[in-house]
């Protein structure tokens, strides 16, 4: 395989926690397979005379906590010149995220964007899922408190939730009979003054797990289980969740069969799908996480299978 010149967006790697981020192991792999390294942040991004840029350096990883990187001098690069950028930088989706699509998408297919920008402008991971309503639990989104009122009144126990929120922030269960709810939604409406809010029926199957399923182009090639903690409705690893092995059921599979090809049409190579019970949340294509707990556990080396399917799509 020829070497690949690979621009990684991110945010900064002295910030990554790096035993169980995602964006750390597909750097580790890309530099073991001879790749050259670059790393820059969002804010850096610039577009002049329809050339898209970025402020950035040189990197260098190691599995070393404390010393996992080394960083050239920095320069600012014309992305085209790299032959694959990783748009993985933490939502939330919002216009910066947005913004960033629209200038990645300048330069793509040439430079292979992965996510595809356009494509993950189009598909905001808790609206993209609606798209599949037979798959899903029941859902509503609206900012309009009487119709949560009425959701919350028809199904007794609900999430409400941030529309384009990330990592938990900002989810709360709400039984029947809550008292909390209109301060909730005062809360909301100040904290969110422009955006919808997103709620779904309760599932209680969440106290078994919270499941993360990673696709790979299209085919499900690992998967991860975050228990929420005893006191605790979110299964993030952040806020308490405890990870565990676990295998895919073949109502799972039958669940990525379904959205497997639109994922692979749509350009989405690196996709994590949320599933609790027998239904799926969400479809994270912005910046999905879980590989190295996948590995962890003894599941595919999935960084491997990344590089797999971008250096078949680079050759």
């Amino acid at each position: 395989m020829t070497k690949l010149k690979i621009a990684v967006q991110m945010d900064h790697i002295s910030s990554v926690q790096i035993e169980g981020d995602s964006t750390f192991a597909l750097m580790l792999e890309a530099q073991a397979r001879g790749h050259d390294l670059w790393h820059y942040e969002v804010p850096s991004l610039a577009m002049r005379d329809g050339v898209v840029s970025a402020r950035g350096e040189s990197v260098k990883v190691a599995d070393e906590k404390g010393k996992h990187f080394q960083l050239g001098a920095q320069a600012r690069r014309d992305l085209s010149d790299f032959d694959v950028v990783l748009m993985r930088q933490d939502p939330p989706f919002h216009m910066g995220y947005i913004t960033a699509t629209h200038l990645l998408e300048r330069i793509h297919p040439k430079t292979l964007v992965v996510n595809d920008p356009t494509e993950v402008r189009n598909a905001p991971e808790k609206i993209f899922v609606t798209e599949y309503p037979d798959l899903m639990p029941e859902t509503l989104i609206t900012r309009d408190d009487a119709a949560i009122r009425a959701f919350r009144e028809e199904f007794g126990d609900i999430i409400l939730k941030p529309l384009y929120g990330n990592g938990g922030a900002g989810v709360f269960r709400v039984r029947e009979g809550d008292q909390n709810l209109s301060s909730l939604l005062e809360l909301f409406d100040g904290a969110y003054p422009a955006e919808p809010y997103i709620a779904q029926r309760y599932l209680p199957a969440v106290r078994k797990g919270d499941k993360r399923i990673i696709l790979i182009d299209g085919e499900a090639v690992g998967a991860i289980n975050r228990v929420p903690g005893e006191d605790e409705a979110r299964s993030n690893m952040h806020v308490g969740g405890r990870a565990e092995k676990i295998d895919i059921t073949d109502r799972e599979r039958e669940i990525c069969a379904a959205i497997g090809p639109e994922l692979k049409k749509r350009g989405f190579i690196f996709v994590g799908i949320d599933v609790i019970g027998d239904v799926m949340t969400e479809i994270n294509v912005t910046s999905p996480t879980g590989i190295r707990e996948v590995k962890k556990f003894g599941g595919a080396d999935i960084a491997a299978l990344f590089w797999d399917a971008v250096e078949a799509k680079r050759s």
